[in-house]
């Protein structure tokens, strides 16, 4: 008996990271439900972002308006990339008007056997968000594909060492030199970790995974390519082959070469390289997300088709590529922006000239 093909399968989404032709560049955002939303503010006045993130029901119903709102061309489940520290024994906290505070850090390497590695009694306590999932799913259009996300092993052990954010990372890099055989067995319990928690996304009803890699560009391409790059491959190998996986790294375009060595089908870039050399660099082989600028969304409205235009001129056409910006929405970002944006990139005709 044939078994039919889902709905979301041959959306503009999922055919652009298979590098299929599209009718369309699809677009979505990172932090697509955010602060930039009345809605969401309303909801912060009577929720914390943790709880938001622990109610399945709410996680949900912010999943589903935001698309519905503004028409993208996939959902992202509203969740963070934290509270997967939890059940590893970390205490997280999300303090007014700061970011997330891990109050019992790593102190060095010689704490690195506190780390509790997530097996499938420890997975259980992230239920909410496999939850989460299987109601976006349910409420989405059947048209829309679902992407459910983790942070990459190095940026969840920096924020385990550092305790919340940081310009230096100072204590992860003298921890990463000092100790490798440390940081060589906190990387594995992350890698390992994480990569039992995606897999749970996609078995929980997820069409494709991305990787947040945000805190990798502090290193050297020696550096990611020693201490980061054979545990990000870790996770990548664990996706399966027939699910997107998108890796984003932001804030070091020399890195290109090596986080796409790491893994994922698609490579997200951020605004720090032309979207066209960046994809001569890692090749016809992977497509691209991104990448415009997230301040741009700030600006006058003629700024905001400008820029958006450049990037698909950029583009011309070439199958495989996912409109985004280089970050997320900011809460400054007039919502008519975003509404803008989306009908820019959804009109646009590749052979029109901008």
């Amino acid at each position: 008996m044939a078994v039919e093909t889902p709905a979301w399968y041959d959306s503009p989404f999922l055919k652009a990271a298979r590098r299929e032709p599209v009718e369309r560049t699809p677009i979505w955002l990172m932090r697509q439900a955010g602060r930039y939303l009345p809605e969401y503010r309303a909801l912060r006045e009577k929720y914390s972002f943790l709880e938001l993130c622990r109610k399945p029901e709410l996680a949900a119903e912010i999943t589903i308006s935001t698309v519905a709102r503004f028409g993208f061309d996939a959902a992202i489940l509203f969740a963070d990339l934290l509270p997967i520290l939890e059940p590893m024994g970390f205490e997280l906290r999300f303090g007014p008007g700061e970011g997330p505070v891990i109050r019992n850090h790593l102190g060095g390497p010689k704490d690195v056997d506190r780390v509790q590695e997530l097996g499938e009694d420890r997975l259980a306590e992230l239920d909410f968000v496999f939850e989460a999932i299987r109601l976006a799913r349910e409420g989405l259009p059947k048209t829309i594909p679902l992407i459910g996300f983790a942070g990459a092993p190095f940026t969840l052990a920096a924020y385990a060492i550092e305790g919340g954010t940081t310009r230096s990372f100072e204590r992860t890099k003298c921890f990463m030199i000092e100790d490798s055989g440390a940081w060589r067995e906190l990387m594995e319990r992350m890698a390992r970790s994480i990569a039992r928690y995606v897999k749970k996304q996609v078995t929980a009803g997820v069409q494709a995974i991305q990787i947040f890699d945000s805190w990798a560009g502090c290193l050297s391409p020696k550096h990611y390519q020693q201490f980061v790059l054979p545990y990000t491959q870790i996770v990548f190998e664990a996706i399966p082959a027939d699910v997107p996986a998108i890796h984003f790294l932001t804030g070091n375009p020399m890195l290109l070469p090596l986080q796409a060595k790491a893994g994922g089908t698609v490579i997200g870039v951020d605004w720090r390289i032309d979207i066209g050399d960046a994809w001569d660099v890692v090749g016809d082989g992977y497509a691209i997300q991104g990448n415009l600028d997230p301040v741009v969304l700030c600006g006058p409205e003629e700024l905001v088709v400008h820029e958006a235009r450049a990037i698909l001129q950029r583009v011309r056409g070439r199958p495989g590529h996912i409109f985004n910006l280089g970050h997320g929405v900011l809460p400054s970002t007039p919502v008519s922006n975003v509404s803008l944006l989306v009908q820019t990139v959804h009109e646009w005709n590749p052979r029109q000239i901008s």
